[in-house]
């Protein structure tokens, strides 16, 4: 397929840290000849954050939804040239994390700077949401080798991970896929991205999941919402 033929034209990758949504962003754009919007992962504030220091948390919520929101304004503008756009991450992203980091008075702040910025924030064609199980999360985590994640606690990313279920299973704003990473490996295994690439341009209004099987086929795209933990 080629990218005159692709139904989307701004694609949204989300999921919890080390799912792999740049590597599949990179696998797309590659194909479909689209533009990257990469997250800067490069917050001055995060080591401090992961190491628990009192107050970071707020500093690098900030910091990164002053940056997230610059992106998005960059693309609207690349929108306006029908430019197939490709994001590893949403703006409401931001506000997943402020919910989970931040206390009761410095969540008064940030709801005062949100909402004014999210009204300029464009809306994707398609948001893939990418899950996976913690245990694989830490594998993937360690592999990449970035030094400020190293002391990441597993229950923040069991934390992390209901909370984008919760935020999943009540999204409406656009065509949804729920993508289950567990077994697959869509970076080194071609089969796997390219049942990958089908089931994304198959996609249509609503939310679709798609549970792949390792070494046993995939299962096809069905309806429905992912199921939040309690």
């Amino acid at each position: 397929m080629t990218a005159k033929k692709f139904p989307f034209r701004h694609i949204a990758v989300e999921g919890p840290i080390g799912v792999g949504k740049t590597s599949l962003v990179e696998a797309l754009a590659d194909r479909f000849e689209g533009v990257m919007v990469l997250e800067d992962i490069t917050n001055p504030f995060l080591p401090d954050f992961y190491e628990g220091r009192s107050g970071a948390a707020f500093q690098v919520q900030i910091y990164f939804l002053l940056s997230r929101y610059q992106q998005q304004r960059e693309i609207r503008q690349m929108n306006l040239f029908q430019r197939l756009v490709l994001a590893d991450y949403t703006f409401p992203k931001d506000r997943i994390f402020a919910y989970l980091n931040l206390d009761d008075t410095d969540l008064r702040v940030y709801e005062k700077l949100y909402p004014v910025l999210e009204q300029e924030v464009a809306t994707p064609d398609l948001v893939i949401y990418m899950q996976a199980s913690v245990p694989v999360l830490l594998e993937r985590i360690a592999r990449r080798g970035r030094d400020f994640e190293r002391s990441i606690d597993p229950d923040y990313l069991v934390r992390l991970s209901e909370a984008y279920s919760y935020y999943f299973f009540h999204y409406r704003e656009t065509p949804l896929l729920v993508v289950n990473t567990d077994d697959i490996d869509f970076v080194n295994r071609r089969a796997d991205l390219e049942a990958l690439i089908d089931q994304i341009v198959r996609c249509r209004p609503g939310t679709q999941v798609y549970v792949p099987i390792s070494d046993q086929g995939a299962t096809p795209l069905r309806p429905g919402n992912p199921e939040p933990k309690p």
